[in-house]
């Protein structure tokens, strides 16, 4: 199924939906919720999902797990989308937090596949079985550190989203203390009450995450280097290889395990 609402087909009953969607450049899907839950991929561009709780960058070949009943807004970058929406029932397993994750070039080729079957597939027979081997290999997914959560601090929250529409790496926490009146310790108290993470922690998971939506747009790495304020474009690489475990040059082109173009 294409470019068709998930609504229109939710009823049918059957465990996965597979519907891809092609999204204009620089999108902002509002926010909303499923009754299903949803396996987001990436065939192209890079996503940004928000909820409630934080943020989360999907790169190309990549894909985001959004539980049910998550309201949920999308920020799209040159995207289409292969979708999964699954019943509840048919995967107990799943994070009931959205996550970001890597996709394997088998999975990918049975999302790629799925969106081409009829949604009414029969009970017994081929797409029946397709689906059987998604969901076993759904259950076998590996994350990536590519969440930024949202403190509950109301202060403190208002901060952090100031810092992902323009994000430095040498924002220094002090600035942020004295925005809420509180000394250097008791904000990093804040940080890993409410985010899990300390404050040095999370402006750098902030940053690398933003440079996935910039690379995606076309920035070059040298560029995006400046604009975050890394000395040099050596120190923002290294930096991003001790996050992801790969080069910038491993997500600028939209590389990904068993990267193709979308069907």
């Amino acid at each position: 199924m294409r470019n068709i609402p998930v609504a229109e087909v939710d009823d049918l009953d059957r465990a996965v939906l597979a519907i891809g969607t092609d999204y204009p450049h620089d999108y902002l899907l509002a926010r909303h919720e499923h009754r299903r839950a949803q396996v987001l991929y990436a065939a192209t561009g890079v996503m940004r999902v928000e909820t409630a709780e934080g943020a989360w960058t999907v790169p190309t070949a990549r894909a985001v797990l959004i539980p049910p009943g998550t309201p949920h807004q999308v920020t799209m970058v040159g995207v289409s989308t292969r979708s999964l929406y699954i019943e509840p029932g048919a995967v107990p397993w799943f994070p009931p937090h959205c996550r970001v994750v890597e996709v394997s070039a088998l999975l990918r080729a049975l999302i790629l596949d799925a969106v081409e079957m009829e949604p009414r597939y029969p009970d017994h027979g081929r797409d029946a079985t397709l689906v059987s081997l998604i969901l076993h290999e759904l259950r076998n997914l590996t994350p990536l550190p590519l969440d930024v959560p949202f403190p509950t601090d109301p202060g403190l929250r208002r901060l952090c989203e100031a810092f992902l529409r323009a994000p430095d790496i040498h924002d220094p926490p002090a600035r942020w203390a004295a925005a809420l009146n509180v000394s250097a310790r008791t904000l990093g108290r804040l940080f890993h009450r409410d985010t899990g993470m300390s404050f040095q922690q999370w402006r750098q998971r902030a940053c690398i995450a933003h440079s996935l939506q910039q690379m995606a747009a076309g920035v070059p790495v040298t560029r995006l280097a400046a604009a975050l304020g890394y000395d040099n474009p050596a120190a923002f690489t290294a930096a991003f290889k001790k996050l992801l475990g790969r080069p910038p040059t491993a997500f600028h082109t939209g590389a990904g395990p068993g990267r193709r173009g979308p069907r």
